[in-house]
């Protein structure tokens, strides 16, 4: 599976154009983030619906925390009619900083975000939900019945232990935050152990690598494209993913703090080389196509995320000839 992340931060019209741009191009997936401060990803995904044939559509990702979850089901529910059975639901327990600045940050976890899905399957099957723990619904169901109804595919993003193990047992796929094939390589480990406890009847599952890309002919402003990216998820990286590669634990706290204070501009001049080697595919098409086969002998898809490299339509051309002969 080949997919790639569009964020809503550039005016709707654009971002429809790069989405059939990517369907033309040979992706299976389109993925719209999900935050606040960014323009609304389910106005944008709408669009997109009716602009484009067959690649599937859905957020990458929604959380569970400013939506009620039967309100996402509903919406997910929407899209899929819209789109004639193309959606897919992805969901996960969000960004920490942008939750944080609605007051939700001690509401992550794995548990809302089991119980949302899980819910959200009922209500597509035509059940009506009584639910109390994350969130709380009595009686509530829809009006309607999507086309394509429970087949809807889950796709769960997280990086823990946990959730990993909990996507591979009870979800379709797992969008996995990573770049580099040693992560990934421990996210397999972490899949294959939740597949252990994986019914039949669920199906196949597939472990999909949500990787940064940057991606240009001249390998060095593709590497400066990437510095944005890799800052947040330096700073956000957990200590042993920050030892799996050799980073200075100060050096991405201290990037951290800049991104804190808004002081983007020192947060990005403190992103280091190993930094971008770690967090990011970037080069020309022939370095991340390389970087993309190290990863396939572990992942079974790749999304190409943010920052995609310099020029955006350029862009989604290079990194789909890049990722696509290795997928």
């Amino acid at each position: 599976m080949l997919g790639i992340e569009l964020t809503p931060e550039h005016e709707l019209s654009r971002l429809v154009d790069l989405g059939v741009r990517a369907e033309d191009a040979g992706y299976d997936a389109v993925y719209s983030t999900c935050h606040y401060n960014n323009r609304d990803p389910w106005a944008f995904l709408s669009r997109l619906a009716t602009a484009t044939d067959s690649v599937r559509l859905g957020p990458g990702v929604a959380n569970p925390y400013e939506t009620h979850p039967v309100t996402l089901a509903s919406k997910v529910a929407t899209l899929d009619e819209l789109s004639g059975g193309r959606a897919v639901f992805g969901l996960g327990p969000g960004d920490p900083s942008t939750l944080a600045n609605l007051g939700l940050e001690d509401e992550r976890g794995l548990r809302p975000v089991l119980e949302a899905f899980k819910t959200a399957q009922k209500l597509w099957a035509g059940e009506r939900v009584d639910h109390e723990g994350a969130f709380d619904a009595t009686d509530a169901g829809l009006n309607y019945e999507p086309p394509q109804g429970a087949s809807i595919p889950v796709h769960v993003g997280g990086e823990g232990p946990h959730m990993c193990r909990m996507a591979a047992k009870h979800a379709d796929g797992l969008l996995y935050n990573g770049s580099h094939p040693k992560d990934l390589a421990w996210a397999r480990e972490q899949v294959d152990d939740g597949l252990g406890d994986r019914p039949d009847h669920r199906g196949e599952f597939d472990l999909i690598a949500y990787a940064a890309v940057s991606v240009a002919e001249d390998e060095a402003a593709a590497r400066e494209a990437a510095r944005p990216p890799v800052a947040f998820i330096a700073a956000g990286a957990a200590p042993p993913v920050l030892k799996r590669h050799g980073i200075d634990p100060d050096a991405a706290a201290e990037i951290g703090e800049r991104v804190s204070a808004g002081e983007f501009s020192a947060a990005f001049e403190r992103v280091t080389p190993k930094m971008i080697d770690a967090f990011c595919m970037a080069g020309t098409p022939e370095t991340v196509h390389e970087r993309a086969a190290a990863v396939a002998d572990h992942a079974d898809g790749l999304v190409v995320g943010s920052p995609l490299g310099p020029d955006l339509e350029t862009a989604v051309d290079l990194a789909a000839e890049a990722v696509g002969g290795a997928f």
